[in-house]
């Protein structure tokens, strides 16, 4: 379990939780991503941008 960086809610990981997975905080919605494992860290997941057909 780790803490949300946007409201510091509780964000629960499952055992299996890998660096680079997007989570959502079920308090405030956020889109975070998990950065490190051990000890779990957690940041704002960039947000997707359109290519445009690029």
């Amino acid at each position: 379990m780790t803490e949300c960086v946007e409201c510091g809610a509780d964000v629960t990981l499952h055992d299996n939780a890998e660096v680079g997975e997007i989570l959502d905080c079920t308090t405030c919605g956020a889109e975070l991503e998990l950065v490190e494992r051990n000890p779990p860290v957690l940041q704002r997941a960039p947000e997707l941008e359109e290519d445009w057909g690029e």
